[in-house]
């Protein structure tokens, strides 16, 4: 069986895995890296953050996404009822960038992937890794192509950017179940004609169907804009039919949608996805490292897929160069638990939209500013600033301000009856 010898294989061509290969190559490695499906495909995940253009201009692939000419992106729109709530980047509390872009994946993912390929790294498509066997740190993969061709590639080392495929942890039986209740998403593309520049198509908006519904909104600048209703898969049985009648009777039961998408064109028929949480014990080991998705993804809702892909990607590239230098690393300290700090950052704020914990601070009249561009910053991605108190104390500072706001309110009532 022929054998090709590389010093990184990098499991997956989405921004985690090119990400990566590309910081990894630029330190003069040889580099390689291996994708299941042929792109351009279609996946979701589609409005960035801010923290994540950091990524992806160290990984060189900034201009080459700006030519692409997507949606910029902001900030992001909360609205319940008539109430709404709006995050402007450039308000954060955190120093950065102050924009991104809204992209369809299957162009955005193609890009940074043939970009990563005009540098000089080989990206091998419809391959499917079959079996790896580790010695130390080395590695051999054996791998199939799409005429069911195998061959291998010996590495010195393993970046698995696979996204759901979750490559590692089905191979080495690492997955274990999320913490978080299984959701479902029926979602599509929208010929969106009847869009004005007063829906701001700079930014995401977030729909509170009900409690434990919401909706997203994403406009493209393509004048087509993605869609989706998320809630507990049984919210939708109550809606017979197929998916598309199901879709378009959601889009009539919610009035910040009836008016502006009835009858509205369809780019394909909705699709589903549903219990997407997964999550491993360990994010790395003796020649790998897990990025991205491979780690743990969480909710659709605060569009945090992309950037701890993207982030978790640049940080394990870092690591990857130092160890191929010989120098000692520690995995735990220095990968897994910044890590998990951003993903248990935005599990906290994950857990609070649901609850409707975030209900009671986005939506209060007269918000703190200071409280709301720390706020911001979560929300534009940056969850490892630990100067912010509500990175910092992710766990409880939600809930103590909802109290703090509940009790104010409260007191204010009463003192107005009185």
């Amino acid at each position: 069986m022929k054998t090709e010898q590389v010093d990184v294989l990098v499991i997956g061509a989405g921004p985690a895995g090119t990400v990566a290969a590309s910081i990894i190559h630029q330190a003069g490695y040889k580099v390689k890296v291996v994708e299941k499906q042929k792109f351009p495909r279609f996946v979701i995940g589609e409005s960035l953050l801010p923290r994540s253009m950091e990524a992806l201009e160290e990984a060189g692939f900034i201009e080459a996404i700006k030519a692409k000419g997507f949606q910029q992106k902001f900030g992001a729109k909360f609205v319940k009822g008539e109430a709404l709530c709006d995050f402007t980047f450039q308000e954060q509390y955190t120093p950065g960038w102050t924009w991104t872009w809204q992209v369809t994946r299957a162009d955005f993912d193609k890009t940074l992937a043939d970009t990563v390929e005009s540098m000089g790294v080989p990206v091998a498509y419809e391959t499917t890794v079959t079996g790896i066997r580790f010695n130390g740190s080395d590695s051999v993969t054996t791998i199939e192509d799409k005429d069911g061709q195998q061959s291998e590639i010996a590495a010195r080392f393993i970046v698995d950017g696979s996204g759901y495929g979750r490559v590692i942890p089905k191979l080495f039986n690492l997955e274990k179940n999320s913490n978080l209740q299984p959701r479902k998403a029926l979602f599509a593309h929208t010929v969106d004609v009847r869009r004005s520049m007063a829906d701001e198509p700079n930014r995401i908006t977030a729909v509170v169907h009900q409690k434990g519904v919401w909706i997203w909104i994403i406009p493209f600048a393509t004048g087509i804009t993605s869609l989706g209703f998320v809630g507990d898969p049984e919210f939708f049985e109550q809606y017979p039919g197929t998916d598309e009648e199901k879709y378009r009777a959601l889009l009539e039961a919610e009035p910040y949608t009836r008016e502006r998408f009835r009858d509205v064109e369809l780019v394909f028929e909705p699709r589903i996805l549903q219990s997407w949480s997964a999550t491993t014990d360990k994010f790395y080991g003796d020649g790998f490292v897990l990025t991205g998705n491979v780690t743990e993804f969480l909710d659709p809702i605060f569009s945090s897929g992309v950037t701890l892909a993207c982030v978790s990607a640049q940080t394990a590239a870092k690591l990857v160069i130092r160890k191929l230098k010989g120098e000692a690393v520690d995995w735990e300290k220095e990968y897994m638990e910044p890590t998990m700090q951003g993903v248990n950052t935005f599990r906290s704020y994950v857990m609070a939209w649901y609850e409707g914990t975030l209900d009671t601070i986005f939506f209060k009249k007269d918000a703190d500013p200071v409280i709301k561009g720390q706020i911001c910053s979560v929300l534009a991605g940056y969850v490892w600033d630990m100067s912010n108190p509500f990175v910092k104390n992710h766990d409880t500072a939600l809930k103590r301000l909802a109290r703090t706001i509940e009790l104010t309110e409260k007191l204010k009532s009463s003192s107005e009856i009185e």
